[in-house]
Protein backbone atom coordinates (compact mmCIF):
# COMPACT_ATOMS: atom_id res chain seq x y z
CA UNK A 1 0.00 0.00 0.00
CA UNK A 2 1.30 3.45 -0.95
CA UNK A 3 0.29 6.79 0.52
CA UNK A 4 1.79 10.21 1.06
CA UNK A 5 2.94 10.96 4.60
CA UNK A 6 2.45 14.39 6.20
CA UNK A 7 3.96 15.28 9.59
CA UNK A 8 2.65 18.65 10.79
CA UNK A 9 4.17 20.33 13.85
CA UNK A 10 1.09 22.35 14.84
CA UNK A 11 -2.66 21.89 14.98
CA UNK A 12 -3.03 24.61 12.36
CA UNK A 13 -0.76 22.73 9.94
CA UNK A 14 -2.66 19.51 10.57
CA UNK A 15 -6.00 21.18 9.90
CA UNK A 16 -4.63 22.75 6.72
CA UNK A 17 -3.44 19.34 5.48
CA UNK A 18 -6.79 17.80 6.37
CA UNK A 19 -8.61 20.57 4.53
CA UNK A 20 -6.39 20.14 1.48
CA UNK A 21 -6.78 16.39 1.14
CA UNK A 22 -10.31 15.91 2.52
CA UNK A 23 -11.72 12.39 2.27
CA UNK A 24 -8.43 11.10 0.85
CA UNK A 25 -6.67 11.66 4.19
CA UNK A 26 -6.58 9.76 7.47
CA UNK A 27 -5.40 11.12 10.81
CA UNK A 28 -2.85 9.02 12.72
CA UNK A 29 -2.24 9.48 16.43
CA UNK A 30 -0.37 6.57 18.03
CA UNK A 31 -1.20 4.34 15.08
CA UNK A 32 -2.31 1.38 17.20
CA UNK A 33 -5.76 1.37 15.58
CA UNK A 34 -4.98 2.76 12.11
CA UNK A 35 -1.95 0.65 11.21
CA UNK A 36 -3.72 -2.73 11.61
CA UNK A 37 -6.56 -1.39 9.45
CA UNK A 38 -4.07 -0.39 6.75
CA UNK A 39 -2.27 -3.74 6.92
CA UNK A 40 -5.55 -5.57 6.42
CA UNK A 41 -6.41 -3.29 3.47
CA UNK A 42 -9.64 -2.21 5.17
CA UNK A 43 -8.88 1.40 4.33
CA UNK A 44 -6.71 2.88 1.60
CA UNK A 45 -6.05 6.60 2.22
CA UNK A 46 -3.96 8.58 -0.22
CA UNK A 47 -2.51 10.68 2.62
CA UNK A 48 -1.74 9.90 6.27
CA UNK A 49 -1.44 12.91 8.56
CA UNK A 50 0.69 11.99 11.56
CA UNK A 51 0.00 14.08 14.69
CA UNK A 52 3.04 12.68 16.51
CA UNK A 53 5.10 15.84 15.95
CA UNK A 54 2.62 18.21 17.59
CA UNK A 55 4.01 18.73 21.09
CA UNK A 56 1.09 20.98 22.06
CA UNK A 57 -1.19 17.93 22.03
CA UNK A 58 0.78 16.12 24.76
CA UNK A 59 0.66 16.31 28.52
CA UNK A 60 -1.67 16.74 31.47
CA UNK A 61 -2.43 20.02 33.21
CA UNK A 62 -4.55 21.31 36.07
CA UNK A 63 -7.29 23.80 35.25
CA UNK A 64 -9.00 24.35 38.58
CA UNK A 65 -12.08 22.16 38.64
CA UNK A 66 -10.80 19.85 35.90
CA UNK A 67 -7.66 18.22 34.59
CA UNK A 68 -6.93 18.42 30.89
CA UNK A 69 -5.32 15.54 28.99
CA UNK A 70 -3.79 16.26 25.59
CA UNK A 71 -5.03 13.99 22.85
CA UNK A 72 -1.52 12.72 22.03
CA UNK A 73 -0.68 11.77 25.61
CA UNK A 74 0.12 8.07 25.74
CA UNK A 75 -1.80 5.56 27.85
CA UNK A 76 1.38 4.99 29.87
CA UNK A 77 1.69 8.70 30.66
CA UNK A 78 -1.99 8.92 31.61
CA UNK A 79 -1.71 5.90 33.88
CA UNK A 80 1.30 7.27 35.77
CA UNK A 81 0.56 11.00 35.87
CA UNK A 82 0.04 12.22 39.47
CA UNK A 83 -2.77 14.61 38.47
CA UNK A 84 -4.72 11.77 36.86
CA UNK A 85 -4.15 9.46 39.81
CA UNK A 86 -5.25 12.12 42.29
CA UNK A 87 -8.23 13.63 40.47
CA UNK A 88 -9.38 10.99 37.95
CA UNK A 89 -8.36 7.67 39.46
CA UNK A 90 -10.86 5.79 37.29
CA UNK A 91 -9.09 6.93 34.11
CA UNK A 92 -5.69 5.95 35.49
CA UNK A 93 -6.92 2.46 36.37
CA UNK A 94 -8.54 1.95 32.98
CA UNK A 95 -5.41 3.17 31.18
CA UNK A 96 -3.40 0.61 33.13
CA UNK A 97 -5.60 -2.11 31.63
CA UNK A 98 -5.22 -1.07 27.98
CA UNK A 99 -3.73 -3.96 25.99
CA UNK A 100 -0.06 -4.54 26.86
CA UNK A 101 2.93 -2.40 27.84
CA UNK A 102 4.12 -1.91 24.27
CA UNK A 103 0.77 -0.56 23.11
CA UNK A 104 0.40 1.60 26.23
CA UNK A 105 3.71 3.28 25.37
CA UNK A 106 2.66 3.96 21.76
CA UNK A 107 -1.12 4.33 21.82
CA UNK A 108 -2.64 7.67 22.71
CA UNK A 109 -5.52 8.71 24.94
CA UNK A 110 -7.19 10.86 22.30
CA UNK A 111 -6.56 8.41 19.49
CA UNK A 112 -8.30 5.59 21.34
CA UNK A 113 -11.28 7.77 22.21
CA UNK A 114 -11.59 9.13 18.67
CA UNK A 115 -11.46 5.58 17.29
CA UNK A 116 -14.62 4.89 19.36
CA UNK A 117 -14.39 1.13 19.45
CA UNK A 118 -17.24 0.04 21.75
CA UNK A 119 -14.83 -2.49 23.27
CA UNK A 120 -12.21 0.19 23.94
CA UNK A 121 -11.22 0.63 27.58
CA UNK A 122 -11.33 4.43 27.86
CA UNK A 123 -14.78 5.41 26.62
CA UNK A 124 -16.73 4.14 29.64
CA UNK A 125 -14.48 5.90 32.20
CA UNK A 126 -14.62 9.15 30.22
CA UNK A 127 -18.39 8.91 30.05
CA UNK A 128 -18.77 8.03 33.73
CA UNK A 129 -16.68 11.03 34.78
CA UNK A 130 -18.54 13.47 32.53
CA UNK A 131 -15.53 14.31 30.37
CA UNK A 132 -15.62 17.06 27.75
CA UNK A 133 -13.94 16.73 24.37
CA UNK A 134 -12.27 19.77 22.79
CA UNK A 135 -12.37 19.58 19.00
CA UNK A 136 -10.50 21.94 16.66
CA UNK A 137 -11.53 22.97 13.18
CA UNK A 138 -10.65 25.76 10.77
CA UNK A 139 -13.33 27.95 12.38
CA UNK A 140 -11.97 27.48 15.89
CA UNK A 141 -12.62 25.03 18.72
CA UNK A 142 -15.77 23.60 20.22
CA UNK A 143 -16.41 21.49 23.31
CA UNK A 144 -18.60 18.39 23.25
CA UNK A 145 -19.93 16.57 26.31
CA UNK A 146 -19.06 12.88 26.60
CA UNK A 147 -22.75 12.03 26.38
CA UNK A 148 -22.83 13.59 22.90
CA UNK A 149 -19.35 12.60 21.74
CA UNK A 150 -19.95 8.90 21.10
CA UNK A 151 -22.46 8.81 18.26
CA UNK A 152 -22.40 5.21 17.05
CA UNK A 153 -20.21 2.24 16.21
CA UNK A 154 -16.72 3.69 15.53
CA UNK A 155 -18.39 7.08 15.13
CA UNK A 156 -17.94 10.27 17.14
CA UNK A 157 -18.93 13.93 16.97
CA UNK A 158 -15.57 14.79 15.35
CA UNK A 159 -16.22 16.17 11.86
CA UNK A 160 -14.29 15.11 8.77
CA UNK A 161 -12.37 18.40 8.85
CA UNK A 162 -11.75 18.44 12.62
CA UNK A 163 -9.20 17.09 15.12
CA UNK A 164 -9.61 16.11 18.77
CA UNK A 165 -7.06 18.19 20.69
CA UNK A 166 -7.71 17.51 24.39
CA UNK A 167 -10.08 15.98 26.92
CA UNK A 168 -11.25 17.86 30.01
CA UNK A 169 -12.07 15.62 32.98
CA UNK A 170 -13.92 17.08 35.98
CA UNK A 171 -12.03 16.40 39.18
CA UNK A 172 -13.26 13.49 41.28
CA UNK A 173 -10.68 13.93 44.02
CA UNK A 174 -10.91 11.32 46.74
CA UNK A 175 -13.39 9.14 44.85
CA UNK A 176 -12.68 5.43 44.90
CA UNK A 177 -12.37 3.77 41.51
CA UNK A 178 -12.03 0.41 39.84
CA UNK A 179 -12.05 -0.94 36.27
CA UNK A 180 -13.23 -4.55 36.09
CA UNK A 181 -12.53 -6.20 32.75
CA UNK A 182 -13.47 -9.69 31.56
CA UNK A 183 -11.39 -11.34 28.84
CA UNK A 184 -10.73 -14.91 27.75
CA UNK A 185 -7.16 -14.22 26.62
CA UNK A 186 -4.69 -11.77 28.13
CA UNK A 187 -4.62 -8.33 26.43
CA UNK A 188 -7.79 -9.09 24.46
CA UNK A 189 -10.48 -6.48 23.91
CA UNK A 190 -12.89 -6.82 26.84
CA UNK A 191 -15.92 -8.99 26.28
CA UNK A 192 -17.51 -6.72 28.89
CA UNK A 193 -15.93 -4.24 31.30
CA UNK A 194 -17.26 -1.94 34.01
CA UNK A 195 -15.81 1.40 35.09
CA UNK A 196 -17.01 2.35 38.57
CA UNK A 197 -16.19 5.31 40.77
CA UNK A 198 -17.81 6.12 44.11
CA UNK A 199 -17.76 8.94 46.62
CA UNK A 200 -17.71 7.87 50.21
CA UNK A 201 -19.30 4.56 51.11
CA UNK A 202 -21.56 5.00 49.01
CA UNK A 203 -22.85 8.59 48.82
CA UNK A 204 -22.71 8.81 45.03
CA UNK A 205 -21.65 6.49 42.22
CA UNK A 206 -20.84 6.67 38.52
CA UNK A 207 -20.81 3.48 36.47
CA UNK A 208 -19.79 3.13 32.82
CA UNK A 209 -20.18 0.01 30.68
CA UNK A 210 -17.79 -1.20 27.98
CA UNK A 211 -18.96 -3.33 25.02
CA UNK A 212 -22.61 -3.36 26.06
CA UNK A 213 -23.81 -1.54 22.95
CA UNK A 214 -22.47 0.35 19.93
CA UNK A 215 -21.16 3.09 22.24
CA UNK A 216 -20.03 3.31 25.88
CA UNK A 217 -22.99 3.49 28.25
CA UNK A 218 -23.85 4.79 31.71
CA UNK A 219 -25.62 2.33 34.01
CA UNK A 220 -28.04 5.01 35.17
CA UNK A 221 -30.44 2.69 37.03
CA UNK A 222 -27.55 1.22 38.98
CA UNK A 223 -26.17 4.66 39.80
CA UNK A 224 -29.51 5.79 41.18
CA UNK A 225 -29.98 2.62 43.20
CA UNK A 226 -26.49 2.83 44.71
CA UNK A 227 -26.93 6.27 46.28
CA UNK A 228 -26.77 5.90 50.04
CA UNK A 229 -26.43 2.11 50.19
CA UNK A 230 -23.80 0.40 52.30
CA UNK A 231 -20.71 -0.86 50.53
CA UNK A 232 -21.41 -4.51 51.29
CA UNK A 233 -22.11 -7.50 49.07
CA UNK A 234 -25.79 -7.45 50.00
CA UNK A 235 -26.03 -3.67 49.80
CA UNK A 236 -24.61 -3.47 46.28
CA UNK A 237 -26.11 -6.61 44.73
CA UNK A 238 -29.62 -5.26 44.03
CA UNK A 239 -28.24 -2.12 42.39
CA UNK A 240 -25.75 -4.10 40.32
CA UNK A 241 -28.55 -6.36 39.06
CA UNK A 242 -29.92 -3.29 37.23
CA UNK A 243 -26.69 -2.67 35.29
CA UNK A 244 -27.85 -4.22 32.01
CA UNK A 245 -31.09 -2.23 31.80
CA UNK A 246 -31.36 -0.36 28.50
CA UNK A 247 -28.28 -1.98 26.97
CA UNK A 248 -27.95 -3.58 23.55
CA UNK A 249 -24.90 -5.84 23.72
CA UNK A 250 -23.66 -7.69 20.65
CA UNK A 251 -23.70 -11.44 20.14
CA UNK A 252 -20.50 -12.83 18.64
CA UNK A 253 -17.95 -15.61 19.03
CA UNK A 254 -17.03 -14.34 22.49
CA UNK A 255 -20.54 -14.59 23.85
CA UNK A 256 -24.24 -14.03 23.29
CA UNK A 257 -26.03 -10.87 24.33
CA UNK A 258 -27.62 -12.56 27.37
CA UNK A 259 -24.21 -13.75 28.51
CA UNK A 260 -22.91 -10.20 28.32
CA UNK A 261 -25.88 -8.91 30.33
CA UNK A 262 -25.04 -11.48 33.01
CA UNK A 263 -21.40 -10.39 32.96
CA UNK A 264 -22.39 -6.73 33.29
CA UNK A 265 -24.30 -7.47 36.49
CA UNK A 266 -21.51 -9.57 38.00
CA UNK A 267 -18.72 -7.19 37.01
CA UNK A 268 -20.65 -4.15 38.23
CA UNK A 269 -21.01 -5.68 41.68
CA UNK A 270 -17.29 -6.44 41.79
CA UNK A 271 -16.24 -3.04 40.44
CA UNK A 272 -18.41 -1.04 42.85
CA UNK A 273 -17.24 -3.00 45.88
CA UNK A 274 -13.60 -2.61 44.84
CA UNK A 275 -14.10 1.11 44.16
CA UNK A 276 -15.66 1.65 47.59
CA UNK A 277 -12.47 0.36 49.17
CA UNK A 278 -9.99 2.11 46.85
CA UNK A 279 -9.72 5.85 47.44
CA UNK A 280 -6.10 5.87 46.27
CA UNK A 281 -3.91 4.10 43.72
CA UNK A 282 -3.03 0.57 44.70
Amino acid sequence: MKFDYVAPTSVEEALAALGEHGDDAKIMAGGQSLLPVLRMRLNAPEVVIDLGGIDALRGVRDEGDAIVVGAMTTHHEVRDHPLVREHALLVAKAAADVADAQIRHRGTFGGALAHADPAGDLGAPALALGAQFVIAGTDGTRTVEASDFFVGLFETAIGDDEILTEVRIPKHTGWGAHYEKFVRVAHQWPIVAVAATVRGSIDEARVGLTNMGPTPLRARATEAALAGVSATEDGVRAAADLAAEGTDPPSDLNGAADYRRHLARVLTRRAVLEAAGAQAWS
